[in-house]
């Protein structure tokens, strides 16, 4: 126990150390990039054209600060995205919570797939196509159900009837 706390403060006065370091660092950074200003013996001209020239480099900086946050979250995204894939690839990755999302299979398809990928899922394309003559001729065989019965009324039709099924056999 005693050992633990030793380690412990140690450990707590080098974080001190290693913050203190920082400080004196940004102070001599900042001391190197910005100079102090001396404004008592300016004309009103020459702070007009001190303020311009501090805004020109306000607005440099904004530009600088706004691109590299675009580059850091475009590269968090393709790391994000990368990692997904190192997971879809091994098999082994979480299942997002579902939710129900109202969506056509198009639409549904080019979120999966991205923009680059165009498909179309037309499901009506590859059905089959059913031919409706098949049903005629069965109709145009049966005729007028009154002579058929007529027909294979009494012995005579039942024997024509086994003869017919022995013929199509």
């Amino acid at each position: 126990m005693h050992l633990k706390t030793i380690i412990l403060s140690l450990a707590k006065e080098q974080l001190d150390q290693e913050e203190s370091e920082r400080e004196r660092e940004k102070e001599k950074a900042l001391a190197e990039r910005v100079p102090d200003l001396e404004l008592n013996n300016l004309s009103s001209q020459e702070l007009q054209d001190l303020c311009r020239e501090l805004h020109s480099k306000i607005d440099v900086t904004d530009e600088e600060r706004y691109d590299t946050e675009m580059k850091a979250g475009k590269h968090a995204k393709e790391i994000l995205d990368l990692s997904q894939k190192i997971f879809d690839l091994r098999g082994k990755f979480k299942r997002p919570p579902l939710r129900r999302v109202r969506m056509s299979a198009d639409a549904m398809l080019r979120a999966l797939l991205g923009s680059k990928h165009k498909v179309s899922m037309d499901l009506r394309a590859n059905l089959k196509s059913v031919k409706k003559e098949e049903k005629e001729d069965k109709a145009q065989d049966i005729g007028d159900w009154r002579k058929n019965v007529e027909a294979m009324s009494g012995m005579e039709g039942r024997k024509k009837m086994f003869d017919t099924a022995l013929q199509h056999q």
